[in-house]
């Protein structure tokens, strides 16, 4: 089955369409695999089937026009979004909270929320909402997000099939291992170490 799969999407240029396509509409609906889908093209990439830089590239742009779009819903439909969902008091201290949030730690935090399945929606929507500035704040770090999470999902994937490269399966699994144990690292360390 995944010899079959690899069969169709080797080589093919609208491989790297494709995952444009799921990593910029993951931002607006969380549920697209698009992190898979990259780790997948790396994978595919250590075999020769694709070029990783041009995974890498796919990838990192979708993922930009994706945050980007999801600022821009935020900053056009924002305000009716207040409307019906933040007017309660404690809704507002929550909104404020996160504008306090993005004013003191905003580069950081769209770079991290990248990383984190649905934080970048609420990140990103949240930027718009409060017109956090865009050219000289969220276009360069989302920008940067953007590449770091898509070398960063390339890479994994071109490593796991690059240790084994006869049985591209077995280097999904281990770049899906791989991944998975970044991940709850990172959650480990912000638990322990988050700040009271």
């Amino acid at each position: 089955m995944f010899q079959s799969l690899v069969d169709q999407v080797s080589g093919s240029p609208w491989t790297y369409a494709f995952l444009f396509a799921v990593a910029a509409v993951d931002v607006v609906f969380p549920l697209v695999p698009s992190e898979a889908s990259v780790i997948t093209a790396g994978v595919l990439a250590a075999s020769g089937d694709l070029v990783l830089p041009l995974v890498i590239l796919a990838a990192a742009a979708g993922a930009w026009i994706g945050d980007t779009t999801s600022y821009v819903v935020g900053r056009t439909l924002g305000t009716r979004a207040v409307r019906r969902f933040f007017a309660g008091e404690k809704a507002r201290g929550r909104l404020a909270w996160a504008e306090r949030l993005l004013r003191t730690r905003g580069p950081y935090l769209i770079v991290v929320s990248r990383f984190i399945p649905g934080g970048r929606t609420a990140t990103t929507f949240t930027a718009g909402l409060v017109e956090y500035p865009w050219r000289s704040r969220f276009l360069p770090f989302s920008v940067l997000a953007a590449l770091i999470w898509g070398s960063y999902a390339g890479l994994i994937g071109y490593l796991g099939g690059s240790i084994f490269e006869e049985q591209p399966l077995y280097g999904l699994l281990l770049a899906f291992g791989i991944a998975a144990a970044i991940t709850v690292a990172v959650e480990g360390y912000r638990r322990v170490f988050r700040p009271a």
